[in-house]
């Protein structure tokens, strides 16, 4: 089975359930997210908003996905460090090697 066999009623119940751990992790950074996974709550949201065909904005998807507009969100987090941000870097790195 792949990912393409799964039926789109199960995928977006899964995706549901990602957005919603991520808004319950919110000591979780971005910045974090990126320097391990290669991915974050942006691009949850650019993806989700590029999956809608142009149903959803971009600004629609980041409050949908950050439970509250992305503004006041990036307010209450603090700066990165250097050291995140190189993670992210290479991370992002791989990203574009794969």
């Amino acid at each position: 089975m792949t990912i393409d066999d799964i039926d789109d009623k199960h995928a977006a119940a899964a995706f549901r359930r990602l957005v919603r751990h991520l808004q319950h992790r919110d000591d979780v950074q971005n910045v974090d997210l990126m320097g391990l996974a290669g991915f974050c709550r942006n691009c949850l949201s650019d993806w989700l908003a590029e999956g809608s065909a142009g149903a959803v904005d971009k600004d629609a998807a980041r409050e949908a996905v950050y439970a509250m507009p992305y503004s006041e969100w990036k307010a209450k987090q603090p700066p990165a460090t250097s050291e995140q941000l190189a993670r992210m870097e290479a991370s992002v790195a791989r990203n574009k090697a794969g």
